[in-house]
């Protein structure tokens, strides 16, 4: 997420009442999740384990909870707790705007676009032409659909990531200030739902198609023309190259890669990156030869037991 304006790093410490590490004037341009930090971002970390990779990312501005040396040409912000803070910062720079009307005002519709009855369209939604959403569709703010793109009843576009961390007494939700982009000739099934980015966007790409009841999770980017059937769910900051067909019930962790043509049958669990060009099945999923000698392996094994107790 970028800021309107740049910032400066004594203007970010006010925000939060940190402390900071750096030239009063350095130059914050936005703020962003680790996978997605670039140059004048913000990003945070509350844990040694991560260190290293914080003050070695992209990111200029590190919301950090412990004055630690500061690598060259990047600065500090120094908090008691860095995830609230983060909180702090998207409040203050993306906050909730109330809608008060189904259509926003803000929305930009391109021609020949159809909003069926009961569609909520929200604040800084851009749609391109010739699109069709249908009826009880809610397209949360800044959401961008390009052209020629179906939308079925039912489906949510930007609910807020599932992201949370576990404090001794509750649950504490990082909040969402990213969106959701569509591009062209998308088509989404009924009762879908995608989850806006945390800091950047989650990505449909170009021609790709969703069955309905398909899940989405955030910061999770599908590449062209790939085909996902019903009741798959893709957890959050999932890459999925182009091509790539995944079939019924599919569940995919978070944090992984599908390689491009890659195929998922039905029922499969991912719970690492596949390579594209492959097919898969079973839980964990793998390739079909491998699985398949698996499964040969384990019809043996009542005869080798058999086999076992008589010579007993």
């Amino acid at each position: 997420m970028k800021f309107p304006k740049p910032q400066t790093l004594e203007g970010i410490a006010s925000i939060i009442h940190s402390d900071y590490v750096g030239a009063a004037d350095f130059p914050v341009l936005g703020m962003n999740e680790i996978h997605v930090v670039q140059p004048g971002d913000i990003v945070f970390v509350d844990h040694p384990k991560y260190y290293d990779k914080a003050l070695q990312s992209m990111a200029t501005v590190v919301l950090i909870d412990k004055k630690v040396d500061c690598p060259r040409g990047k600065a500090l912000l120094v908090s008691d707790d860095p995830f609230r803070d983060f909180n702090k910062l998207t409040r203050h720079f993306r906050p909730f705007q109330p809608a008060f009307a189904i259509i926003s005002e803000s929305a930009v519709i391109g021609e020949n676009t159809i909003i069926q009855p009961n569609a909520f369209i929200g604040n800084n939604v851009r749609i391109g032409s010739n699109c069709v959403i249908h009826s009880n569709v809610c397209v949360y703010d800044n959401t961008i659909i390009g052209n020629n793109v179906t939308i079925h009843a039912g489906t949510v576009l930007g609910a807020d990531a599932f992201y949370y961390k576990n404090r001794p007494d509750k649950f504490d939700k990082l909040l969402s200030a990213g969106n959701v982009v569509i591009f062209d000739n998308v088509d989404i099934g009924a009762l879908c739902t995608i989850d806006k980015g945390v800091t950047a966007s989650t990505i449909i790409g170009e021609g790709t198609k969703l069955d309905n009841q398909v899940h989405v999770g955030h910061d999770t980017v599908i590449g062209s023309r790939c085909l996902i059937a019903s009741q798959v769910g893709i957890a959050g900051c999932v890459l999925i190259e182009d091509f790539v067909t995944i079939w019924g019930q599919v569940g995919i962790t978070s944090g992984i890669t599908i390689g491009e043509k890659a195929i998922i049958s039905a029922q499969s669990g991912v719970s690492k990156s596949l390579p594209g060009h492959k097919s898969y099945f079973g839980t964990p999923a793998d390739e079909f030869r491998k699985k398949y000698k698996e499964l040969a392996s384990i019809r043996l094994i009542p005869d080798i037991i058999d086999k076992l107790d008589k010579i007993q």
